[in-house]
């Protein structure tokens, strides 16, 4: 059998053990919205699925969810669940029958694929009443001193070693490619409860700080791990991390808006 065709962008399979570790998740209330968009809720299709996050979510409200990434070691260390069947497979051909799922998601994904592959394969794979939900996160928010090192380390120090496809998710997927009629979509946002050294952890997941140590063999955190300690508060305290949530839904089967509506 002929190999799927894919241009994936390998950017987490050296570290997918920390990635499903480390990540952060996503709230119910992101679940819900997007349950209730499509007329039924038999089949979705979680592509990119990474370590499993979104799948794991979406299960709670449809009676099967069969999630995809093209990395075998993402699906190593995904999440056992019993209604989510995992496949190695890449967004843009992912072997699934035309018509057969209710609601396609992407989880913080998007930005890697070919659009145009990718959307034709959603309307091939989406049932007549499906829809499609997409979205991503950026930057971990905690407080304006706090979060103004975060930036540096973001936008300084290893801000050369970000792919390009990074710039969707600075824009807050406003400007990312996205042929549907939308739904309007609620503010939404995630939260957890972190001490300093989880928040590190995390920031060691992102793509540029793996280019950075891969090029420079230091730790770019590090460089800045002092100044986040003395902006964090006693050495141990659990404060509130959360990331707004870019969402963009839709529904194939609308009529699209008039123009220059």
């Amino acid at each position: 059998m002929k190999p799927p065709v894919s241009d994936f962008k390998d950017h987490f399979s050296g570290h997918a053990a920390e990635y499903a570790a480390y990540r952060p998740g996503y709230p119910a209330s992101l679940f819900d919205f997007v349950a209730g968009l499509p007329a039924r809720r038999g089949v979705a299709w979680d592509a990119a699925t990474g370590n499993g996050q979104a799948a794991t979510g979406i299960a709670a409200h449809f009676e099967r969810v069969i999630a995809t990434d093209a990395s075998p070691q993402q699906i190593a260390n995904a999440v056992p669940h019993e209604r989510v069947e995992y496949r190695v497979a890449p967004a843009e051909d992912s072997g699934l029958a035309a018509g057969s799922v209710d609601l396609v998601t992407v989880a913080q994904g998007l930005h890697w694929f070919d659009f145009d592959r990718f959307y034709a394969e959603a309307r091939r794979v989406l049932a007549p009443g499906g829809a499609i939900a997409v979205w991503t996160y950026n930057l971990a928010r905690v407080e304006p001193a706090f979060d103004r090192i975060t930036d540096r380390l973001a936008r300084q120090i290893v801000g050369r070693c970000w792919p390009p496809e990074r710039r969707w998710v600075d824009e807050e997927y406003r400007t990312i490619p996205f042929p549907f009629p939308e739904v309007a979509t609620p503010a939404i946002a995630h939260e957890e409860q972190w001490d300093l050294g989880r928040l590190l952890l995390y920031f060691g997941t992102w793509s540029a700080c793996k280019r950075y140590r891969q090029e420079t063999g230091r730790d770019p955190a590090k460089l800045v791990q002092d100044e986040l300690a003395a902006t964090w508060g006693p050495p141990g305290a659990v404060r509130r991390v959360h990331w707004p949530i870019y969402l963009r839904a839709g529904r194939p089967g609308l009529p699209a808006p008039p123009a220059g509506a």
